[in-house]
């Protein structure tokens, strides 16, 4: 059963999921057509419908291949003319994969134990999708990891076996080709692309001794110095390791599940930068609290990171660590760059209202603010112009519905599902990459019938007692703070180079200096008032002016380390804790030189 748009050449085709009944034909915008799949009837073009609850559902790579398992077998169609691939007879299977090039399918399913099988039977199955022949069954027990990992040319594939990778080579799962071992190794991370391939490993810490990342490039892996990068932390309870696109460097976002000092109910988290070059550095964050997410341009040149107590943090980095550009504070808590790296999309979801501001990359600005309240969905089409968020089951089972929107704020298209259903996922169709250009930003609303959602202006709470009363100024519970080319006196800073404009506060922070250790003198009317304050000057208290003096250079120091932090270098806690004891160190001189 065909549910698509004929008014448009096929160029996206969009999955959804619902548990009920069928979602209502919708019109599609005129650079997207939509494909729909529910879970109680999975609806493909010529095939037919699945009428069976459906368990699990999956696109290939490329977007070639659709894959869904309904509670008694597991089909793979072509998507683009529903013909039928392969079929296979695995009732339970809960997880469905492809391998890159669509030589392999893998399945899993619950690990169980019967009288007939103590030892449980192998839930892991690698089949050869042209053939339908069963390659390999293996046991993997735990979800976590569940499916190996292949290099985009699948000559590599690695799993995870008792402290072990396993690494096969040219899919030959009869023999394993090589190995690396560590002990308690419990996490590693493969490279993307082809060869030459390398891997990232996660050691814990056990018994006073720091837990710690290595990178390896296959398949050398013997010897104290083959690893390429070494990366040793504490506080680890477990990590998160993302490659690059052009692999050559790794961030690992390093979480404990409990915060000791009890600052935070998220445990605590760092974040840690390995270069394929041996390189390796913490990466210093501005704001304390968690970091709720990390995400890796496309370019893999930058990455922005979303972080601190709320309102968060988010900030863009180079290949140094080094701050690019600061967006200040609001209400976020994930980052997504689109496929082609030009956009930039702050949005907070979860227990947030659903906030997106949308942030061209190249010049660092807003294009537009948008709101989707109740998304527990968030991904971005492949043509790098429209996203579709989406309220889902079992995150929330009231308002299940999608929205497909333009990155200028515009809804193009919205489903509501049914009453008595529930709305599980929502794909994209995966696309090889280079599929779509990057096009020029708009800043202009693209049109719709649906209008746009603006994120509504925030304002104070104010307890209810206090609403007939008028407004008075009080103290923010949290401070917020613009994105940096928006902040006082950051005007015309923009257009300068980083070189221009970091001499340009160096200068403007030494001449500050100098007028305010120097103070101005009152021109004298009086000659004989000009030789009693010389004589004066000339009986001061010693004391009193070495007490001075030391002001005078303390201020001087405390006036370079503003510049530092001005040019957005982090700085240490006691030199923070200098900054803060400005004002007193003023009161203290003025009271001095008044005194004197």
């Amino acid at each position: 059963m065909a549910r698509l748009c004929s008014e448009a050449p096929p160029t996206v085709s969009h999955m959804q999921l619902s548990r009920g009944n069928p979602a209502p034909y919708a019109p599609c915008h005129q650079h997207t057509r939509t494909q729909f799949v529910c879970l109680q009837c999975v609806c493909v073009r010529v095939c037919g419908r699945d009428c069976r609850p459906s368990r699990c559902v999956t696109f290939s790579t490329d977007g070639t291949l659709f894959g869904w398992c309904n509670g008694q077998n597991v089909s793979i169609v072509n998507p683009s003319d529903g013909a039928v691939v392969s079929t296979f007879d695995l009732p339970k299977t809960a997880l469905l994969e492809f391998s890159p090039l669509n030589n392999i399918l893998v399945t899993w399913q619950l690990y169980t134990k019967t009288q007939d099988s103590p030892q449980g039977e192998a839930n892991l199955q690698l089949w050869e999708l042209r053939s339908g022949r069963l390659i390999k069954a293996l046991y993997q027990k735990k979800v976590e990891s569940w499916c190996p990992s292949w290099s985009e040319d699948e000559k590599i594939c690695v799993r995870i076996v008792n402290n072990e990778l396993h690494f096969y080579e040219d899919n030959d799962f009869d023999s394993i080709a090589n190995k690396l071992h560590m002990q308690k190794v419990s996490d590693f991370a493969l490279s993307p692309g082809g060869q030459p391939s390398k891997v990232a490993v996660y050691v814990p810490g056990s018994k006073g001794a720091p837990s710690f990342v290595r990178l390896y490039q296959y398949p050398a892996f013997g010897g104290p110095t083959a690893a390429l990068a070494n990366k040793s932390f504490f506080k680890a309870d477990r990590v998160m390791m993302q490659w690059n696109k052009k692999a050559s460097a790794v961030l690992v976002t390093a979480s404990t599940e409990v915060d000791k000092t009890g600052a935070s109910y998220y445990g605590e988290q760092t974040l840690h930068y390995l270069g394929v070059n041996g390189e390796t550095a913490l990466v210093q964050l501005s704001k304390n609290g968690p970091i709720y997410d990390v995400a890796w341009s496309p370019s893999s040149t930058e990455f922005c990171v979303v972080y601190g107590f709320m309102p968060a943090k988010a900030t863009v980095f180079n290949l140094k660590c080094d701050p690019v550009y600061d967006f200040g504070t609001g209400p976020r808590n994930a980052a997504y760059y689109s496929p082609q790296g030009h956009i930039l999309i702050l949005a907070g979801f979860g227990n947030l209202r659903g906030q997106m501001e949308v942030w061209d990359v190249k010049n660092y600005k807003q294009v537009s603010k948008s709101q989707a309240p109740d998304a527990t969905h968030f991904s971005w089409c492949p043509d790098g112009e429209h996203i579709v968020t989406a309220t889902c089951s079992p995150r929330l089972r009231v308002s299940n519905g999608y929205k497909i929107w333009h990155y200028t704020g515009s809804v193009l298209q919205k489903w509501d599902v049914a009453a008595g259903s529930e709305l599980w996922e929502v794909r994209w169709q995966s696309l090889p990459d280079g599929s779509f250009p990057k096009r020029p930003i708009k800043y202009q609303a693209a049109p719709s019938q649906l209008g746009s959602t603006q994120a509504p202006p925030t304002q104070a709470y104010r307890p209810p007692a206090l609403r007939h009363l008028p407004a008075t100024p009080s103290s923010k519970l949290h401070e917020d703070e613009p994105p940096q080319d928006l902040r006082p006196g950051a005007s015309g800073e923009k257009s300068l180079s980083k070189s221009a404009l970091k001499n340009q506060r160096k200068r403007e922070a030494k001449k500050a200096a100098k007028q305010e250790a120097k103070p101005e003198p009152e021109p004298p009317t009086d000659p004989a008032a000009v030789s009693n304050s010389q004589s004066e000057a000339s009986i001061g208290d010693p004391e009193v002016e070495k007490k001075i003096k030391n002001l005078k250079k303390k201020l001087k120091a405390i006036e370079e380390l503003k510049e530092q932090q001005a040019s957005g270098k982090v700085l240490q806690k006691n030199q923070v804790e200098k900054i803060q004891k400005e004002e007193q160190l003023l009161k203290e001189l003025q009271e001095l030189q008044i005194g004197q």
